[in-house]
């Protein structure tokens, strides 16, 4: 019999808190995930509302991630001087005003201004959640707390795409006009302040990070945090005792409070977060977000069939990162990264393989298309559907837990987010090339390299990259503290 007592219903309910703070926090994630793909069912009728070509649409869609680097990087110095709610609160702001101007955009210019301020209160969101989530948890839990993040990701991807698609079904095309004569596109945009609005209120009602608590001098706050979040099996003065002496020996060693290093100008362990953030974007896993209603009609689906395939993706996407969640704590990070990183090349290669079976289509307009038939359509649609199998169980929420998990405490927030920044503008490049290389080579080549980076991604998990499952962050920063 499982024993009960005060101690098991006190780390219940520390548990408990735990996990609803990193809940709150993740909600950032949520708009990350919606951002991203509320585009996908915009994007063709914004193209023919301002007569775009396929470069300067790429332009518009991924516009929005240079926002997202920017906030990203600013993010966690922000972050360090105000501390993280505050911070979290600015994203949701930016992203609430944003998603009203995009609404009411009146040129492709000023839209892309727009989706550029929503992509900085993203870039906010999406480097301050991880390391909060990372502060606040119990060392027993903080893999699948973290893994909070990517599924909240993966909501939002599926909420914007289930949004599009009643909306366009709603005006009978993206394209057509609905509630007070605005246009279908408008609304998909419009809707995204409700998550905003939710996203700022949470955050005015959370708790700061002990971390940040710490180092601005208010000890006891950051002992009732955590208190309230680790439960009786783990001290809350013992991890408030190892917080005060690593800042106490970062101030010492300034050095060590630094990203600078002998390493082309970074610390090593900077730069194992810069390629994890390269990598997890270069496996293509946004084209088949932003684009995925666009590349479906490529290979022969109408608007309503690409539409329901991307949402059934999503959903592929919300239900395999429960698996990442269950796994995390036990099996480890890197055994996970390895894995996904097999089975994403494997899928990849095998959907451009599938792709070069295609051929063209010239409908009654002119215009032509690539097509696939029978059985090569079949391992296409399974392919792209077991990539993204593999991607939501491994690489999406790893990769975020692991920038919040490996960095010295003194670097966190900072390290966090250039990584941040730098998988933002990873995703940029995928998202600007995808169209032009599409409208170029077809979809063949695009997935053969995306193929090629996930097995490169293998090697550079099996040679660079630590474990980090069940350790404290104060043991980790000792140990990256000797290495650099």
């Amino acid at each position: 019999m499982t024993p009960t007592g005060p101690s098991t219903t006190g780390a219940r309910a520390a548990h408990r808190k735990a996990i609803g703070l990193a809940v709150a926090a993740a909600v950032g994630g949520f708009l990350f995930g919606f951002d991203s793909s509320v585009i996908n069912g915009a994007v063709d009728a914004v193209e023919g509302q301002f007569d775009l070509s396929s470069t300067v649409t790429g332009l518009v869609v991924a516009i929005a991630l240079l926002g997202c680097a920017l906030g990203a990087w600013g993010g966690g110095r922000l972050a360090d001087h105000w501390g993280r709610t505050r911070v979290m609160v600015l994203g949701a702001g930016l992203f609430f005003v944003s998603s009203i101007l995009s609404a009411a955009a009146w040129s492709a210019l000023d839209l892309a201004a727009w989706r550029f301020m929503a992509g900085v209160g993203i870039g906010i969101a999406s480097v301050i959640a991880p390391a909060y989530i990372a502060e606040i948890s119990p060392a027993a839990i903080r893999g699948r707390l973290g893994s909070l993040q990517q599924l909240a990701i993966t909501i939002g991807i599926f909420a914007a795409l289930l949004s599009d698609q009643l909306i366009a079904e709603g005006a009978g095309g993206a394209d057509g006009t609905l509630w007070f004569g605005w246009d279908a596109w408008r609304w998909m945009f419009l809707v995204a302040v409700v998550p905003a609005a939710v996203y700022g209120l949470l955050a005015l009602a959370m708790p700061e990070s002990p971390r940040y608590l710490v180092g601005k001098g208010r000890e006891d706050d950051a002992l009732r945090v955590l208190d309230s979040v680790l439960g009786p099996e783990e001290s809350a003065e013992d991890r408030l005792a190892d917080i005060k002496r690593r800042i106490a020996e970062d101030a010492k060693d300034e050095a060590h409070g630094s990203l600078k290093g002998s390493a082309l100008g970074l610390k090593p362990i900077v730069w194992v977060g810069v390629f994890l953030a390269i990598f997890q974007q270069f496996v293509g896993i946004n084209v088949i977000f932003y684009y995925s209603t666009t590349l479906w009609q490529a290979v022969g689906f109408d608007e309503s069939q690409a539409f329901l395939v991307s949402t059934i993706t999503s959903v592929t996407n919300i239900a395999v990162t429960f698996i990442a969640i269950a796994l995390i704590d036990k099996v480890g990070r890197r055994p996970l990264l390895l894995i996904g990183s097999v089975g994403m090349a494997v899928t990849l290669l095998l959907m451009a393989l599938a792709f070069t079976q295609g051929h063209t289509v010239t409908d009654s307009s002119g215009a032509e298309t690539l097509a696939l038939d029978g059985a090569w359509a079949t391992i296409a649609l399974i392919c792209a559907n077991l990539f993204v199998v593999f991607f939501g169980a491994t690489w999406g929420p790893l990769m975020w837990v692991m920038l919040g998990e490996m960095f010295p405490n003194s670097i966190r927030a900072a390290a966090l987010g250039v990584a941040a920044a730098v998988n933002w503008l990873a995703n940029f490049a995928i998202t600007l090339t995808f169209p032009p290389m599409l409208d170029t080579f077809g979809p063949s080549i695009p997935y053969l390299f995306y193929g090629i980076c996930a097995a490169l991604s293998f090697f550079f998990v099996l040679w660079k990259v630590d474990e980090t499952n069940g350790k404290q962050l104060e043991d980790m920063s000792e140990a990256v503290r000797h290495r650099s």
